[in-house]
């Protein structure tokens, strides 16, 4: 949706290789047109843990907060990345993920946070429970307390899951080689885009001098009051302007 403008930048941290679902997000699909290296690509492979992780997300992102600047984010967290997951292959931590959650709420940006993959039940849900308490500035115990669902999180029931002694095959080269390819890239963009000011279009009803100011104590005519009806999708902070809607 965002691929060919400048106005929106999406990064996305993924495994990419062989026949894995959906087979794109190579570090060389970076945007076209105006969107040029306005799409970033992290790709990885099976074993990622937390310190590999951390080495590549947070100089990127960090990049991407000086270069574009959002004014907003959105954060999907992805639980697939967690270890023992049923289609992912990452052997990260809950804590290492809700690490990168609390990395990007430093920024102290408007953040919508949102859940994403993650096909071992039982971890999605210790997942965003936990990254909920980070967002929240909250530190939730590891005993998970009695619920409908306790038998879930057995055998230990325990909020957090210990990584696996998996291979990591995110060799330290690797990861170095896509940071630099994907900070170059960011490199490249100009500074931070900016919507040019326009001057507004006069307001003619407004200026109509044919007619008088209102008397707040005199009934409107039909004629004036058309002109203050509102589309029923517009929004407004607070009561609507004394309308017709």
């Amino acid at each position: 949706a965002f691929y060919t403008t400048d106005r929106v930048m999406t990064c996305s941290f993924h495994k990419f290789g062989g026949a894995f679902f959906p087979g794109t997000g190579d570090v060389q699909d970076v945007g076209a047109g105006a969107g040029k290296n306005y799409s970033v690509n992290v790709p990885l492979r099976d074993g990622m843990d937390d310190e590999s992780y951390q080495g590549v997300f947070r100089p990127v992102i960090q990049k991407i907060m000086d270069t574009f600047q959002p004014e907003a984010i959105v954060l999907q967290c992805g639980a697939d990345s967690l270890t023992g997951d049923r289609l992912g292959s990452f052997n990260m931590s809950i804590r290492g993920h809700a690490a990168c959650v609390r990395f990007v709420l430093g920024f102290e940006r408007p953040t919508l946070v949102l859940g994403g993959g993650g096909y071992t039940i039982c971890n999605v849900s210790r997942c965003w429970t936990y990254e909920t308490a980070v967002a929240l500035g909250e530190e939730p115990a590891d005993e998970i307390p009695h619920n409908d669902y306790f038998e879930y999180y057995a055998p230990d029931f325990k909020l957090h899951v210990q990584p696996s002694n998996m291979e990591n095959f995110n060799a330290p080269s690797y990861l170095d080689s896509i940071r630099a390819r994907v900070l170059g890239a960011l490199s490249e963009l100009p500074a931070c885009p900016s919507v040019p000011f326009h001057q507004p279009a006069r307001d003619l009803a407004a200026d109509d001098s044919d007619e008088e100011e209102e008397d707040p104590d005199v009934r409107i005519s039909v004629r004036q009051a058309d002109r203050t009806v509102e589309h029923p999708a517009e929004l407004y902070g607070g009561a609507q302007r004394g309308g017709v809607s």
